[in-house]
């Protein structure tokens, strides 16, 4: 994927194509990559993570000690965290396809100070964009449908709490 340095000035590490890949390949990123059954059993494992760890903080807020709100604030707390995942990866992402959508790339050469801006070609301007809508665009839209699923549930689980009191 990478692009001689006659025709792309940017570093490998910083060229929109090797991010991509670097992402893709990244332990972090790459469940959200993963087909319907591994990505909602991840899901799964790291809300009942969340839950498990988090159960004796829900413990020590509940005064009542009812076991149903007890369950229903730990639930929301995994749910939070799931949430803030959610947003990093969304944050990765998003990052990744306006990289790849952009017609310009800012670069750097050797630190913060020295930036530089480079055109892409309409050769590699195609073959990014082509990539993000086919390869990224459904990554980000599965991130945003499960993070609209967890407000909802966060909501719900929050008006439940509450009706309990």
């Amino acid at each position: 994927m990478c692009i001689s340095k006659k025709i792309c000035p940017v570093p490998f590490e910083q060229q929109p194509l090797n991010e991509y890949s670097s992402l893709r390949t990244s332990w972090f990123f790459a469940w959200s990559t993963l087909d319907n059954d591994k990505y909602i059993k991840k899901i799964f494992y790291i809300f009942c993570f969340s839950f498990v760890i988090f159960m004796p903080f829900a413990l020590s807020i509940v005064s009542s000690r009812s076991f149903l709100k007890i369950m229903i604030l730990d639930t929301s707390i995994a749910s939070i965290i799931l949430v803030l995942i959610f947003v990093r990866l969304y944050l990765g992402w998003s990052y990744i396809i306006k990289r790849l959508f952009s017609a310009i790339v800012f670069y750097e050469e050797s630190g913060w100070y020295d930036g530089q801006i480079w055109i892409k070609s309409v050769e590699s301007l195609t073959k990014d964009r082509l990539i993000g809508r086919y390869e990224v665009s459904p990554l980000i839209q599965r991130i945003q449908y499960s993070l609209i699923i967890l407000i909802i549930l966060i909501s719900l689980e929050n008006l439940l709490y509450y009706l309990l009191k």
